[in-house]
Order: C-alpha cells, then sequence, then structure tokens
C-alpha cells in the first residue's frame, strides 16, 4: 500500500494532466527549501574551512604536548631530563623554553611582549622557519644574542632588520627593590632583530623568541625551564602520549596536548558552527510552510479523487499517506536542488577560489572551504524530520475536516 500512495502522488505531481497553478506553487515551495539547504552546506563547509585554518595556525606555533610544572612558574633539569622523555618511542623531539613577558623597547618605542627562550632543537618542535617573512630564523650569532619577532610587534615597535638596532628588554628583578634608582629595580638586555615571522593576528602581535641561554638570563631563572615542548612521531595518538607521560611524570608536573591547552577555543568554534546551524535550520522550518500551502490546495482539488479512492476501500491513513508523500516528494525536489547548488558552490571555490578575501586581511587569498559528510547528513537528517512533521500535521488536518 506504501508503493501505492507512493505512486499516486508522484501521479498528483508529475501526470501532464495535472499541470496547474498547484504544480507552479509546488514550485515555488520546493524553490524555497532548496535556498536554506544550499546556505546551510555552504555555510557550514565555510565554517569548516576556517576553523580548520584556525586549528592549523596554533598547530604551527603550539606543540602536540607541552610540559609544565604543577608546583610553580618553574622546574628544574633535575625534575625532568628531557634524555628520559626522548627514551619514549613516541617522541621525536623535546624543546626546553622559558616564556615570560617583558617590556621591549626599539627606537623610543615600547610594548609589551611575551619572550619565549628556546634552545636549539625548538625548529625540530615547531615549524618557525616556515613562518619567516623577513630576514631569518637564527637566534646567536657568535656572541650576539638576536630576536625574531612576530609581524604584529614589528609594526607596534617599527622594526626594521635592514637596520641593525638592539631591542631592549626590560624585566623586575626578583626580591629586590631600591626606591632611589627606580632602573636599578630591572634587568636590562639588548638583542638584534634578524626575522619577522607570520601567523595570526594574536600570536604575532603577542610573541617574540630568543635563545634559552637569554631568556634565562633576563629572567633570572639560570637552569630552569618553564616548560618541555614535545614533537610526537607521525602515526602515534596524541592522547595516548600525553597519558603515558602523565603517569610517567606524576603529580609534579601538568601534561597537555595541544587540544587542551586550546580547549576553549576549539569549544568555541564548535559552538559557532552548530549556532550557525540551528539558525539556518530556522530559515529551513520558516521556508517549509510554503508546502503547507500547496498541500492545502492540493487536497482541495483532489477532494473527488478522495472520495473515490474511499469508494473503493481505501482507508483515511492511506490517503493521508499519498499526500504526506507528495509533500514530501516536494520537498525533497527543493532538498536536491540545495544540495547540488550548495556542494557545486563548494567545489567550485575549492577548485578555483573566485570569492576572495581582501587583500592582507588572512594568510589565504579567497575563503577556505571544507565539505564533510557528516554536515551532509546532519542536513539531510534534520531536513527530513522538519518536513516530514510538517507535511504530516498539515495533512491529518485537512483529511480530517474533509472526511
Amino acid at each position: 500500500m506504501s508503493k501505492l500512495s507512493r505512486l499516486l502522488a508522484k501521479r498528483y505531481l508529475f501526470s501532464s494532466k495535472s499541470h496547474s497553478v498547484i504544480n507552479i506553487i509546488s514550485s515555488v515551495s520546493a524553490i524555497a527549501i532548496s535556498i536554506p539547504v544550499a546556505a546551510m552546506v555552504i555555510l557550514l563547509s565555510v565554517t569548516n574551512g576556517f576553523g580548520d585554518l584556525i586549528k592549523g595556525l596554533y598547530k604551527d606555533f603550539d606543540p602536540d604536548i607541552l610540559i609544565s610544572s604543577s608546583e610553580g612558574r618553574v622546574f628544574d633539569s633535575l625534575s625532568l631530563d628531557r634524555s628520559r622523555i626522548l627514551e619514549f618511542s613516541s617522541i621525536e623531539q623535546v624543546s626546553m623554553v622559558v616564556e615570560e613577558s617583558a617590556l621591549l623597547e626599539y627606537r623610543g618605542r615600547q610594548s609589551i611582549a611575551t619572550l619565549r627562550g628556546v634552545d636549539s632543537f625548538y625548529q625540530h618542535v615547531v615549524p618557525i622557519d616556515g613562518m619567516i617573512k623577513q630576514g631569518e630564523y637564527d637566534l646567536v650569532f657568535g656572541d650576539i644574542d638576536q630576536i625574531v619577532v612576530g609581524q604584529g610587534i614589528a609594526y607596534t615597535l617599527g622594526i626594521r632588520t635592514a637596520f641593525y638596532d638592539p631591542v631592549k628588554v626590560y624585566y623586575p628583578k626578583r626580591g629586590r627593590y631600591n626606591a632611589m634608582i627606580p632602573s636599578a629595580n630591572y634587568n636590562v638586555d639588548k638583542l638584534f632583530p634578524v626575522g619577522v615571522y607570520v601567523l595570526d593576528a594574536d600570536t604575532d602581535g603577542k610573541y617574540v623568541i630568543s635563545s634559552l641561554d637569554f631568556a634565562q638570563r633576563i629572567f633570572d631563572y639560570d637552569g630552569r625551564y618553564t616548560g618541555a615542548m614535545i614533537k610526537v612521531k607521525s602515526g602515534f595518538n596524541h592522547d595516548d602520549v600525553r597519558n603515558l607521560l602523565a603517569q610517567e611524570l606524576g603529580d609534579k608536573f601538568i601534561v597537555q596536548t595541544r587540544h587542551q591547552m586550546k580547549a576553549s577555543l576549539y569549544k568555541i568554534i564548535v559552538y559557532e558552527k552548530w549556532a550557525l546551524f540551528f539558525i539556518i535550520l530556522l530559515v529551513l522550518i520558516i521556508s517549509s510552510f510554503s508546502v503547507i500551502g500547496s498541500m492545502v490546495m492540493l487536497i482541495i482539488e483532489k477532494n473527488r479523487d478522495i472520495q473515490t479512492l474511499r469508494a473503493l476501500g481505501a482507508d483515511v491513513s492511506f490517503v493521508r499517506s499519498v499526500f504526506v508523500n507528495e509533500g514530501m516528494l516536494i520537498s525533497f525536489i527543493g532538498a536536491f536542488i540545495g544540495l547540488t547548488i550548495g556542494l557545486l558552490f563548494c567545489w567550485l571555490q575549492i577548485t578555483f577560489g573566485f570569492i576572495q578575501l581582501p587583500a592582507g586581511t588572512f594568510l589565504v587569498s579567497s575563503y577556505p572551504v571544507i565539505v564533510k559528510f557528516l554536515d551532509i547528513i546532519s542536513i539531510v537528517i534534520s531536513f527530513i524530520a522538519v518536513t516530514y512533521i510538517i507535511c504530516r500535521l498539515t495533512v491529518v488536518k485537512m483529511i480530517s475536516k474533509i472526511q
């Protein structure tokens, strides 16, 4: 019987003898449904693109795993042996770092920045070489300490690597204060800028990179570190490696994956995506109400056919199923058109990048797009649920009135 009801629904919609104003309204309803479906596909795919782009940016600057002290700001080499960590088969490289905020001064301009002092293994943990836009990555030249700054810091301070003027670094001395000579309360040293890196506004407007020895000296952290950055070998799960390290190191250390370090950011990305999904779903629900008009007019027009079916022995549930299938068929046509338009648009954007971002706004020239299968499934399931409920309620109400 369900197969027969679908056949009758198709006949009502596609039969050449049934073309009328109802078919025009049905076509408009299908188009009205196709627009939010296409918008869902496009906007969710663009959100995926930006989300993965942002995650990729932090992947370039943050390590796979970070070890820090749970009992204070710093730890020493006796409590955390680098060679001990490298004994793990899943660990590719370890870089010891010191990270603190300091005051930078260059040619009379000043700015607060986070100074990250790193050892010679840092570039094997974080791909800093690939971020250099101007100059080079070289933190020590003979006895001269050098610095690599972010593009945002370089703009704020007016730093140019071509001009070999030093960047002065100021940091308060620990446990000492001289009211008579304020300058005696600060450690002061200088670095020469040799490179400018580019990542994102939040990172390259905040971080500068120096050698580990310089950072330990300016911050009074001799022989101590604020963290150990770890590169995990390809093929190993970061969470599994993190759990092994946490078990090995005990409660004295905090071991975090990149996802845990940026947990709030990743949550925001997910929340934004699903907020967008439900907003467009609301638009789809409103658009689906256009099917009601088509179904109401069709039921009224086919009143004589309904009476004929009843006379032939069809029960009310069968008659209702005919018109529910009719409404779903209209909706599916609209959804198919919408999915086709949305996926075609995404393919064109991925292939040709015809919608461009303003120059210099981001690291990519066009809007990033990533189509995910689960998003398409979510759209289809949501669409089916919404349209079926609307069609079902409309038909039940109308058929009961006519009968």
